[in-house]
């Protein structure tokens, strides 16, 4: 395999405000700008907007230079997966239309070189998150869907950026500590995964921790970290996967 497939998740653009976000995006555009040239493929693990409702003829404002720029790697022959998180799991198919990169709904199994990949955002996988789960049961049910759109975008799109901000069942923010390999609860799910089947790698978000946790001789678990404090992402070049900081976002 030729060049590197990279990993990125969680930036939460347009949080805590729209200028503290704007530093971020730049930062993230640039960080595109210098991975174009050796990248065979971008994914992009989930909750790239803190929100993300979509209408079926409006989208929310803002965001022009990063999804111009995916515009562009997707353009210049560079696939771009997409898994939404629970921050934009209200995504339809402008991404796909516009951008067109490839939108996933659920974790999936992917064959990259000759590594077997479980991908996904994380959200509502292992032991916990109960709350959340039956909340997602909710905002993923069409039905609601549809009765949310009923609200003018002015109003739906402010209600739902209010409700990411505030409610911790939606944001996540009480599971961003770490207790240890014993306690993720990503590992452990990981771990009842490969019970039936190998997987080389598992790639998730969510968690905005940068981990890196050996589940066993030939199986690990990647936690991306996020684009808020941290700044990491996942390249593989063929053989390994491997977990970066991006040092140009300390400049």
């Amino acid at each position: 395999m030729k060049g590197n497939i990279y990993f990125a998740s969680d930036h939460h653009l347009g949080a805590p405000d729209l200028e503290t976000s704007l530093v971020r995006e730049r930062l993230f555009v640039k960080w595109l700008d210098e991975i174009k040239p050796e990248a065979t493929a971008l994914f992009i693990l989930g909750d790239l907007f803190d929100v993300w409702y979509e209408y079926k003829h409006v989208v929310p404002k803002g965001y022009v230079r990063v999804l111009g720029k995916l515009a562009e790697l997707a353009d210049a022959g560079i696939p771009i997966h997409y898994f939404v998180g629970n921050h934009d799991m209200w995504m339809i198919d402008y991404l796909e239309k516009e951008i067109g990169a490839k939108v996933y709904f659920h974790p999936k199994v992917m064959e990259l070189g000759t590594k077997r990949f479980f991908i996904g955002h994380g959200d509502g996988l292992g032991p916990k998150d109960k709350g959340y789960k039956r909340m997602k049961k909710v905002f993923r049910n069409p039905f609601f869907q549809w009765l949310y759109r009923w609200l003018h975008p002015d109003l739906g799109i402010p209600l739902a950026r209010y409700l990411s901000l505030k409610n911790k069942l939606i944001s996540g923010s009480e599971d961003r500590n770490y207790d240890g390999p014993d306690r993720e609860w990503l590992a452990q799910y990981a771990k009842r995964k490969l019970q039936s089947e190998h997987y080389d790698y598992f790639v998730f978000g969510h968690r905005h921790l940068p981990l890196e946790i050996s589940l066993n001789d030939k199986s690990n678990y990647i936690n991306l970290g996020d684009w808020i404090t941290h700044y990491t992402y996942g390249v593989f070049d063929g053989k390994t996967l491997s977990l970066k900081h991006w040092k140009s976002a300390d400049d």
